[in-house]
């Protein structure tokens, strides 16, 4: 045991990297021995061991009271909201978790957990947000800068997390010396510190830059640039030496003066030494070898250097020049030059011919051919190109030569065993011959052992190649010319088969489809598919077969069309029953007589026409039976009228609403328009007699006055003056309209001819009115030109912002052009120039501003400051809304000043006298008691209603979305209480309008609720049915597709006992009449199932599963093909067949027949495994599994020598407790210490 262990440890590594027992396993300390707290030594640490820590990180933060950006202020609480909202935000931003606290003495705690880097982000943005900030600016030179901010900013980005400051260091551009600091009074001062530390290093430094030619670089790196490194190291500089490929003299040396002045003399006296010693030789080498002297990423180069200390220079890949230089003194010349020629011809390129279609059989599947052949030539490397017909080898002479003879070896016994041919198919016929899913294709490849390639559809190629064996190549050649002639022969013929009876034609699984094709079998019938939305089918076969299928298919299309024919028939609602009958009797007896399907509408729905569909002479018989079944109750008359197709659509009215008022007036008579696009200018009247009169007479009489009212011109006129022909409020167009009884339509905004005015109505009415209009509109396109006058202290107000005054007096006035007198001028006179209407009102509104001016006064409006966020509205709207509207301005107390006041520690009795709740309105006297009101009406109030707990889910809605819809709806924010309070009070806050419309639409949804809930009650009904448990698995249906159904048609929910539990009883639950209907249809499918007979056959549990197949599809064909019902009890070698009885002895006999087979095929597999399962078991459990490395450890107790008779190393179990006492810390059950 000992000596194969000691082998095992000897066979892995050294044995320094095994772990001792007693370092892998160290004792539990059993207690302080000695006394002493540190005699204890945990020996459970082991540097052998990676130590793992946390990530999770937790640090406290203080924030004096005297710097806290949020203190208490008069608005109780606000201050702590904005602090928490604050420190939410903190947290989402950060990903930290953060908890809060505020000390005795006024400052505040902050316990921050999370990552490290977390952690750190979160205290910037504590000391940002919640902590008064400072701000200082240094004075750095510009060109520190750059050290500062580090590569990518990275430095800078890790002195602002590490202080917790905000940092600004000007742009690159900027010519600015100065950095600025935000931050805390302690952050601050920790990053002037770290700052002016690294500008004090960079004082020190020193840079130096030399011209140095770009020939003797390689001489001052040295070979690997190790003379370079050496240098840097003994004198703390760094050396910077442009690339081979930088073509550039100059080298860089920074570091501390004194290492930089004794750097540069090194460089210097190495450049001018080498300069004068060293000379030149040429030699001429193929381009194609300059790749073997300068080695992989540049090492030959190097070598060279080193061992002979001569630069090679090498012309770039992109030159044609086969020229390299060597340069170095002449002494050193001679042996670089013989390495150079070793190293070019190292490598050596040899060819072998071959076509390009045989590479790949070279090559092998996976490359595994082409390795067999070269897995002995390490150094070779073989590219195949195909474009050529030639393979390259390159690698050693004495390598490359036997892969070549290996390789033509392998080329010529290819050529003897494999051929190749082409042949020419007509690019239409592919598809044929690759079959659907490539299934041809895929024959011929495994018949014939060959390679087919079959040419992509885009390259419009008709050439396919075959490759293989050469009997092989032959026959599949054959077999395709014979092919592509059968091609050239067959037709292919389209048959217009509407797409809704392809689902017919193809039947159940595609049973009638194969049968129609049994019929055909030379004949190819293809269906789009069902996403195409075509009608086209395709018929491709011998010309003869062709047309017989399709008449057949023509045949079979007309008789569907034929028995799909469909009418409507409106049925006055109340009288459906009676079509119906009791029982469904009369219903029932119409479709067995007209053999038509008859679908009427749903009870609850206000639909009254009935649908007939099957062939025409049949649906026209079945109209006349309801017809009669009506006429016998209700004496109905039809009648037709004729109404121009143009006017149906105004006659109908948006939604019926014109046709529907005429049918309620009338009785209730039918009224049906023709469908649209019909052409039909016949409308059909049905109903009582004198109702019918009625009606038509109302019809005849709407025609002719939509006819009247349908002429219409149009009016052109500039969409400028378009506000002055409408007049304020409307006043203007309104009395044109009530003048001459027209309808006058502007353009819209997103009208395209926006100047253009329609105008209808009757003819007279309309021309009155276009009269009316052009008057207006020649008024408005008189150009007249006066004068006003504006004071000039006045002028500055209309003409500042760009002359956003003026502008707007040219919009909303015609494009009225208004002068001021140039700057400098002390002339009042203002000149405006336009259409004479709107000149006259622009002065008057010039007027107006000026007296506001003059009048302008200042008002003080007080609102709590808690609210000032509610009134100014998002993004200031509601002000917005009210200063355009009064043309005032509204100035709200500065926060932002109010705030650092308190941060400077003025006291709380100076900020208080701050009147932070006043707010100032500045404008015309009766404007801004306007718009003082209009603020005083935003201030939000709060109101409770009751709404019982029960609805409180549905007001909120899935997560909340209800609540939010209501809230964004009527502009309140409404308050539910939490769940563990089971209160009913709502609270609703907002604008006194918005909180009273919000509670009438809470009322309504409170009503809508209520209903819905009366609903459920009787949606609730349960009816239970008792039907065997036997029976259960037929009603659900495979996949429950017959439960669903059921579920569907009669709106139900229906629910089987569990299947572990042998219950009888199935539960439907709906409405109570529905329940009745579901129950009626289970009991239907019962009585059917009871005619059905169980068999119970002995089956061996060994060939189930090939009987069921994958995913049950062998199964599931038994069950199609016999119609009967199979089911596998678990663990038992049965099978129950359920069917009827010569179905299931049918089946019977073929799962018996099945079984035979299928027995064979299982013995003879259990007797190969015997023998298989036994070779596994010797070869078994030899040692760890591949793959797995095993553990282990040196002296551990197993390695020793143990005495069996020992007392020591084996005490005896029925020791006293005195004797277990006095050997515990010696006993071989414990570790020795």
């Amino acid at each position: 045991m000992s000596s194969e262990i000691a082998q095992i440890n000897g066979s892995i590594g050294g044995q320094d990297d095994i772990p001792l027992y007693s370092e892998a396993f160290p004792a539990l300390a059993t207690g302080n021995r000695s006394g002493s707290p540190t005699a204890i030594v945990n020996e459970w640490t082991n540097q052998k061991v990676q130590r793992l820590k946390s990530s999770i990180v937790t640090q406290l933060f203080q924030i004096p009271m005297e710097e806290r950006t949020f203190k208490h202020t008069e608005n109780f609480g606000q201050s702590q909201q904005d602090q928490n909202k604050a420190c939410l935000d903190i947290m989402q931003r950060t990903g930290a978790h953060i908890e809060m606290s505020t000390c005795k003495d006024g400052s505040l705690s902050l316990l921050v957990s999370g990552q490290m880097e977390m952690v750190l982000k979160a205290r910037r943005e504590i000391y940002n947000k919640l902590q008064t900030q400072a701000r200082i600016t240094l004075d750095i030179p510009k060109e520190h800068h750059r050290v500062i901010l580090g590569k990518g900013g990275t430095r800078l980005q890790k002195l602002e997390l590490e202080t917790a400051t905000k940092i600004n260091v000007p742009r690159l551009e900027d010519n600015s010396r100065s950095i600025t600091i935000i931050g805390t009074q302690d952050g601050i001062s920790r990053a002037r510190h770290e700052i002016q530390l690294i500008s004090e290093e960079q004082s020190k430094l020193a840079i130096e830059r030399l011209n140095v030619e770009k020939e003797f670089h390689p001489f001052i790196s040295g070979p690997r640039n190790e003379l370079a490194q050496r240098v840097e190291k003994e004198h703390s500089v760094r050396i910077h030496i442009p690339p081979p490929s930088v073509k550039k003299n100059e080298i860089v040396v920074t570091g501390e003066k004194e290492g930089v002045i004794k750097a540069v003399k090194i460089i210097q006296d190495m450049y001018h030494r080498k300069k004068s010693r060293c000379t030149v030789i040429n030699i001429e080498v193929n381009k194609a070898q300059h790749k073997y002297i300068i080695g992989q990423r540049g090492s030959t180069l190097q070598d060279i250097l080193a061992e002979a200390e001569v630069s090679v220079e090498v012309p770039p890949s992109d030159s044609t020049s086969e020229t390299v230089t060597l340069r170095g003194e002449p002494d050193k010349l001679g042996p670089a030059l013989t390495i150079v020629y070793a190293k070019a011809n190292s490598v050596v390129l040899r060819e072998v011919h071959v076509d390009a279609w045989l590479h790949k059989f070279i090559i092998g599947r996976k490359g595994a051919n082409i390795n067999s052949l070269t897995q002995n030539f390490k150094r070779v490397n073989i590219e195949f190109q195909s474009e050529e017909n030639k393979i390259l080898i390159e690698g050693p002479p004495e390598e490359a030569d036997v892969a070549q003879d290996a390789l033509q070896q392998k080329v010529d016994e290819l050529k003897k065993t494999m051929a190749f041919a082409e042949v020419n198919v007509d690019v239409k016929y592919h598809k044929n011959i690759i079959g659907k899913g490539g299934q041809n294709i895929n024959n011929l490849r495994d018949k014939y052992k060959v390679n087919i390639r079959i040419p992509p559809d885009n390259e419009k190629n008709p050439t396919i190649r075959i490759e293989g064996d050469p009997d092989g190549v032959t026959e599949t050649k054959k077999e395709l010319m014979e092919i592509s002639k059968r091609m050239e022969n067959e037709r292919s013929k389209d048959i217009m088969i509407e797409q809704r009876f392809h689902k017919n034609i193809i039947g159940t699984g595609g049973e009638t489809i194969r049968d129609i094709r049994k019929q055909f079998e030379d004949v190819a019938i293809s269906f789009p598919d069902a996403s195409a939305k075509s009608d086209v089918v395709n018929l491709r076969g011998p010309k003869q077969n062709v047309e017989k299928c399709f008449k057949y298919l023509k045949q079979l299309s007309d008789d569907m069309t034929a028995k799909n024919y469909s009418i409507q028939v409106p049925i006055f609602k109340q009288y459906h029953k009676n079509i119906i009958g009791k029982g469904g009797v009369n219903i029932r007896k119409i479709r067995e007589e007209t053999n038509t399907q008859i679908e009427l509408p749903t009870e609850n729905s206000e639909n009254e026409v009935i649908k007939i569909v099957g062939r025409k002479e049949d649906c026209e018989k079945a109209r006349k039976m309801i017809r009669d079944i009506e006429k016998q109750l209700i004496d109905v008359v039809e009648e037709t009228i004729v109404v121009s197709q143009k006017l149906h659509n105004s006659m109908i009215g948006a939604k019926g609403k014109f046709v529907r008022s005429i049918m309620n007036e009338c009785g209730g008579v039918h009224i049906h328009f023709p469908t649209e696009g019909s052409g039909s200018d016949k409308v059909v009247v049905r109903g009582r007699k004198e109702d019918v009169a009625r009606a038509k007479k109302e019809l005849l009489d709407l025609a002719q006055s939509r006819e009247l009212s349908s002429f219409a011109v149009d009016v052109k006129c500039k969409p400028e003056f378009h506000r002055f022909l409408i007049g304020r409020n409307g006043a203007n167009v309104r009395k044109v309209r009530e003048e001459t009884g027209a309808r006058i339509m502007f353009p819209q905004q997103n009208d395209v001819e926006k100047d253009s005015i329609s105008i209808i109505g009757k003819q007279e009415e309309v021309k009155k009115a276009e009269a009316m209009l052009l008057a207006m509109i020649k008024e408005l396109e008189n150009v007249v030109e006066i004068t006003t006058v504006v004071p000039v202290k006045y002028h500055k107000h209309f003409v500042a912002r760009r002359g956003a005054v003026l502008r707007e007096l040219a919009e909303e006035y015609g494009g009225v052009t208004v002068s001021f007198p140039r700057q400098g001028q002390e002339s009042e006179e203002v000149k405006i120039k336009g259409a004479k209407d709107c000149v006259a009102a622009a002065e008057s509104r010039i007027k107006e501003i000026v007296d506001d001016l003059e009048n302008q006064v200042t008002i003080e409006c007080i609102i709590p400051e808690k609210y000032h966020r509610t009134v100014i509205g998002t993004k200031g709207a509601n002000v917005q809304t009210i200063t355009s509207e009064y043309d005032v301005q509204i100035k709200f107390p500065d926060r932002q000043q109010q705030q650092q006041r308190e941060a400077a520690g003025e006291s709380e009795e100076k900020v208080q006298s701050e009147k932070s709740d006043i707010i100032y309105i500045t404008g015309n006297k009766h404007k801004c008691e306007a718009a003082k009101k209009a603020l005083l009406e935003s201030v939000p109030i709060a109101e409770e209603v009751n709404v019982p707990y029960k609805y409180h889910r549905f007001l909120i809605g899935q997560k909340g979305e209800e609540v939010r819809r209501f809230m964004k709806t009527y502009e309140v924010n409404v308050s539910i209480p939490q769940a563990d309070q089971e209160s009913d009070v709502i609270t609703i806050t907002g604008v006194a309008e918005k909180v009273a419309d919000a509670k009438e639409g809470l009322a309504a949804k409170v009503k809508e609720l209520e209903k819905e809930e009366e609903d459920r009650v009787l949606r609730g009904f349960v009816l239970e049915v008792n039907v065997a448990a036997s029976y259960h698995p037929t009603i659900i249906g495979r996949r429950g597709v017959t439960v669903t159904e059921i579920r569907k048609k009669y709106d139900v929910n229906i629910q089987f006992p569990e299947a572990d539990k042998s219950e009888d009883v199935i539960k439907i639950i709906g409405y109570e009449k529905n329940t009745e209907q579901a129950r009626d249809h289970i009991l239907g499918i019962v009585s059917e199932l009871e005619s059905h007979v169980s068999q119970d056959i002995h089956i061996d549990r060994r060939v189930h599963p090939r009987l069921i197949g994958a995913k049950g599809r062998a199964i599931k064909k038994i069950m199609d093909d016999y119609h009967v019902d199979i089911r596998f009890p678990q663990n038992q070698d049965l099978i129950t067949v359920t069917g009827k009885q010569d179905c299931v002895e049918e089946c019977i006999e073929h799962i018996l027949n099945l079984e035979e087979e299928y027995m064979q095929d299982v013995v003879e597999r259990e007797e190969a495994n015997r023998y298989t399962r036994a070779s596994q078991n010797r070869q078994g459990n030899r040692g760890p599994r591949s793959g797995q490395e095993a553990f282990m450890v040196r002296d551990a107790p197993w390695h020793q020598q143990v005495d069996t008779n020992s007392m020591d190393d084996f005490p005896s179990l029925s020791a006293s407790s005195d004797m277990g006492k006095a050997q515990y810390g010696s006993s071989a059950w414990g570790r020795k210490q």
